[in-house]
C-alpha cells in the first residue's frame, strides 16, 4: 500500500508549523493551477463567453416576450434590471466544469502519483484548485458585470451592497468549487468530469433567474422557490436594486455553506481513498 510523505512538521505532530506548510504548500499549488490556465487559455475563453451570450440574448432576442412576465407594462429595461443578477450567479457557477476537468486530468494523467511522494501536504492539491477556481470566476464576474453594465444595467447599491454581493458570490464559488473538485476526482475520464457539474450551471435557469416562479406550473414553482439558487439570486438581486431580501439573505448563506460542507467531506474522502490506495 503506498502511503503520502509528510512533512517534517507534519511528522512530528506540531499544529502550527504544520498549518504553515499546508498554507504554503496550498500557494504552491495555486500557482500552478493560475499558470495552466495562463497557457491553455480556451476553458477560461468558453466560461467567460458562455455567460455573455446567455445575458446578450435573454435581453435582445427573448427579453421583449420574457419582460412581461416580470409585471405588467415592464419594459426591455426593466427586463434587463431583472434577468442581470441571474446571468451574475450562473456567471459564479461557470467555473464548476472548468475545476472538475482540472481535477480529473491530474488523477487521470499521473501527477497525483508524483505528489504522492513528494513531501506536501496532501490537502494542498485541492486547496489549490479550489483558490484557483474562485479566482477564475472572481474575474468572469468582473467581464459579465462590465458587458451588463454597457447594454443597460443599472443598479442602485451603494458601495457596501456591492462588496456584500461579491462576497456571496465568492462565497458560492468556493462552495461548488468543492462540489466540483470532488465530482472531478469520481469522474472516470475527463468527458465525464465534464458532464457532472453541468445540473449546477443550469440551475439557475429553474428559479427566479430568468422569470418569477409564479409565472411557472404548481410543481415546477414548488422547485424553483426551495431550490438552493432562488434565495442567493434573490438576496442578489436585493443587494443590487433594492428589492426586499428578507430571509432569502440567511438561506443563501445556510445553502452556500453547506453545499460548502458537502463537496469539502466528500473531495478529502475521496482523495484520501486514491492516495492511499
Amino acid at each position: 500500500m503506498s502511503t503520502v510523505t509528510l512533512t517534517p512538521a507534519e511528522a512530528a505532530g506540531s499544529a502550527g508549523p504544520t498549518r504553515s506548510y499546508a498554507l504554503r504548500d496550498s500557494m504552491t499549488m495555486l500557482r500552478r493551477n493560475l499558470k495552466h490556465m495562463q497557457r491553455y487559455p480556451s476553458m477560461t475563453i468558453s466560461i467567460v463567453a458562455m455567460p455573455i451570450l446567455m445575458l446578450l440574448l435573454f435581453v435582445y432576442v427573448f427579453g421583449g416576450a420574457l419582460g412581461t412576465g416580470i409585471g405588467a407594462g415592464a419594459e426591455r429595461g426593466d427586463y434587463i434590471n431583472y434577468v442581470v443578477p441571474g446571468i451574475i450567479l450562473m456567471s459564479a457557477t461557470a467555473g464548476a466544469v472548468a475545476t472538475a476537468v482540472s481535477v480529473c486530468t491530474d488523477m487521470t494523467e499521473g501527477i497525483i502519483n508524483r505528489f504522492r511522494t513528494m513531501s506536501i501536504s496532501r490537502g494542498s492539491v485541492l486547496t489549490g484548485h479550489v483558490l484557483g477556481s474562485v479566482i477564475q470566476v472572481a474575474a468572469v464576474l468582473v467581464l459579465v458585470t462590465g458587458v451588463s453594465l454597457a447594454i443597460g444595467f443599472r443598479p442602485d447599491a451603494s458601495p457596501v451592497e456591492w462588496i456584500a454581493a461579491l462576497g456571496l458570490l465568492l462565497f458560492l464559488a468556493f462552495a461548488l468549487g468543492w462540489l466540483s473538485v470532488a465530482m472531478g476526482m469520481g469522474a472516470k475520464t475527463v468527458e465525464a468530469a465534464s458532464n457532472a457539474p453541468m445540473p449546477l450551471t443550469f440551475l439557475p435557469f429553474l428559479g427566479s433567474a430568468i422569470v418569477t416562479p409564479d409565472s411557472m406550473p404548481a410543481g415546477l414553482r414548488w422547485f424553483a422557490e426551495y431550490q438552493p439558487f432562488t434565495p442567493v439570486n434573490e438576496t442578489l438581486r436585493g443587494l443590487l436594486l433594492g428589492t426586499e431580501i428578507g430571509n432569502d439573505g440567511w438561506i443563501a448563506l445556510a445553502w452556500c455553506a453547506g453545499l460548502g460542507v458537502l463537496g469539502y467531506l466528500w473531495s478529502r474522502s475521496v482523495f484520501n481513498r486514491e492516495v492511499t490506495r
